[in-house]
């Protein structure tokens, strides 16, 4: 079975050995070399042909945010996955790493607790990995992947939902998002218009501090207000609410009027945010009156949230697999049959505005 070529750039020994002997004990994965700076990375870059490749942010001579753009000159496709530290000045870098076209991230391995270390390695890194390479399926991304014949598993074909004869008035647009959202939100949103009459709210997976600045960052590119949930906070038309980091978010009917909370419940599909926790309350709340969209993400996150919009009467609509950093979160809600458009993330802004439109002229005419 071949296996998953990794390279390692960091700067820490200590980091270099802990990652490759743990990855090193996963029989799909195989370290196939290492730099301890951005320079020797591009150097060796060509003769290790990796499959994946594990960046660190901050190192010497050539640090990871200087040596990203020249690797994806080199290597377009290879999905790069950046060590970020949980602090404002990582999530920052992070965020500025996956502009420069990094594929995700992952906590800085720590050098003080190797067994909290490792272990973070095999839940957080390791899925990561297998997700980005495709490996299960045989999709490689690199050249020298395309050399080694992979296991084709078939999937189950796509179906669309057929669109309901008699459409609800849309209410709000519930978003979905993971794996290469920070990236698709910062050209989605900036095509919804000022006078948006919806409130639309988010599930990104992400950590916290790294939600706080992503609403930072996407309020400077968007004409509507974009900011982190505060709990207890008015849903309002026209807005942008992003769920906080290791923090559910729900919307609740209270007195006539439509609240945010958050809530740290059961992670569900190992997630806080969830994108299914934020999409039952949205079905509960507005029923057939929801707009649904998932894009880009690893995993299954957001399917069961979307059959209770569907069971409810709402449309799905999802991005597909071209214009998907991973096609995980949207493929597995089109081969269920919940969407009832696949479409390029370019077209989804147009078509939240086409559908919002629509609906309130319906209304209007009946």
């Amino acid at each position: 079975m071949p296996q998953i070529q990794i390279m390692i750039v960091d700067d820490s020994v200590v980091v270099r050995k802990v990652l490759s002997n743990v990855l090193s004990g996963d029989p799909d994965l195989h370290v196939a070399g290492w730099a301890s700076n951005g320079r020797l990375a591009l150097a060796k870059l060509q003769t290790l042909q990796p499959d994946v490749i594990l960046l660190d942010i901050e190192m010497p001579v050539m640090t990871g945010l200087e040596a990203l753009p020249e690797i994806r000159k080199l290597a377009p496709k290879t999905p790069i996955i950046m060590f970020s530290t949980l602090t404002e000045w990582g999530a920052a870098a992070t965020l500025d790493a996956l502009a420069l076209g990094a594929t995700d991230y992952v906590t800085k391995p720590s050098n003080q607790d190797m067994a909290a270390t490792s272990e973070s390695i095999n839940r957080d890194l390791i899925p990561k990995i297998k997700g980005l390479c495709r490996f299960s399926q045989g999709v490689q991304n690199s050249p020298s992947a395309a050399a080694r014949p992979g296991i084709a598993i078939p999937r189950p074909p796509v179906r669309l939902r057929p669109a309901s004869p008699r459409t609800a008035r849309v209410e709000i647009v519930a978003i979905g998002v993971s794996t290469g959202g920070p990236d698709a939100l910062a050209k989605l949103l900036p095509s919804v218009p000022a006078r948006f009459p919806l409130p639309v709210v988010i599930a990104q997976h992400m950590p916290p501090i790294f939600t706080t600045l992503l609403a930072s960052r996407l309020f400077s590119k968007c004409s509507l207000p974009v900011r982190e949930c505060q709990p207890g906070e008015l849903l309002e038309p026209g807005c942008i609410w992003i769920a906080p980091g290791d923090f559910h978010m729900v919307v609740q009917e209270e007195g006539g009027h439509v609240r945010l909370h958050t809530n740290q419940g059961p992670r569900e599909n190992f997630c806080r945010p969830s994108v299914d926790v934020l999409f039952r309350s949205v079905a509960q709340v507005y029923g057939a009156g929801a707009l649904g969209v998932i894009l880009t993400g690893m995993g299954q996150d957001g399917l069961k949230g979307c059959e209770a919009l569907c069971a409810a009467g709402s449309a799905v609509i999802v991005q597909d697999e071209a214009s998907s950093v991973v096609w995980g979160m949207p493929g597995f809600v089109a081969r269920a049959g919940l969407a009832q458009k696949i479409l390029p993330l370019s077209q989804i802004g147009s078509e939240i505005i086409h559908r919002t439109a629509a609906y309130t002229l319906a209304e209007v005419k009946n």
